[in-house]
């Protein structure tokens, strides 16, 4: 049997020889109309996810699509795993992710995010980047794709805690649309700077929107608790599968 260590390697090693060669070989398909790019990111991902089942045996299943209205909304969500950034483009196809800008930096991949409509923002330029981010949104929006941001601007561990940004709250007031929030478990199996990928299921879970309209206090409230509650849920569950401590 193949041990769990091996398994992660074996991943790590097939992750970044197939992330290079498809970005060499790709690279030319940057220049292209952005639909052939899009089309491109996700044969990485859906590689990427393929692979990450077959060495690791880790997949995900994805509930409350009930929870999801048909026109575009922002999309607040967990974020434990770099896990994240593969999945969500399947599973939220019509959207753009708020993102830090120096990410578009990143020969191929980086460029690739831009290609593709996400929404770059400057950490540290206060209100600059919160008009930038917020026009970036109005934009997206008028295309007829959904903003995808993680409230609390990074990757927090399960059982951590850090504060929610601004920049949910900006966008919720701006643009009045609904805000669905979203729980995950990614960080029990994938956890954040882990080498071991545990296998199991990751559960992703949309939950009732948020109308618009509340104040901001509200809002957040509301929105973090929805978020917290559920996530807290999620990851208990995932534990009690595994039947052992994700740190061990």
């Amino acid at each position: 049997m193949i041990g769990l260590g091996l398994r992660s390697f074996l991943f790590n090693v097939g992750w970044y020889a197939g992330t290079t060669i498809i970005a060499i070989v790709g690279a030319p398909i940057l220049l292209l109309p952005r639909r052939y790019v899009v089309a491109w990111s996700l044969f990485w991902i859906d590689f990427c996810l393929g692979w990450l089942k077959l060495t690791c045996r880790l997949t995900h299943r994805v509930s409350g699509l009930e929870n999801l209205p048909a026109g575009p909304v922002i999309i607040a969500c967990k974020h434990q795993s770099s896990w994240e950034t593969l999945a969500f483009s399947r599973i939220f196809p019509r959207s753009a992710t708020v993102l830090k800008r120096e990410l578009l930096f990143i020969p191929v991949v980086g460029w690739a995010m831009a290609r593709v409509g996400n929404i770059a923002v400057e950490r540290g330029e206060g209100a600059t980047a919160l008009r930038g981010l917020v026009r970036q949104a109005k934009q997206t929006l008028a295309e007829g794709r959904s903003i995808l941001i993680f409230p609390e601007g990074t990757r927090v561990a399960p059982g951590a805690e850090r504060p929610y940004q601004v920049g949910t709250a900006a966008l919720y007031r701006q643009l009045g649309v609904p805000v669905v929030p979203v729980a995950l478990n990614s960080g029990v199996f994938w956890g954040r700077r882990r080498f071991i990928k545990w296998p199991g299921i990751i559960d992703v879970e949309m939950l009732p929107p948020i109308p618009p309209g509340l104040d901001r206090e509200t809002f957040m409230t509301t929105l973090r608790s929805h978020i917290e509650e559920a996530t807290n849920r999620l990851v208990k569950m995932a534990h009690r599968d595994r039947g052992q401590d994700p740190a061990g």
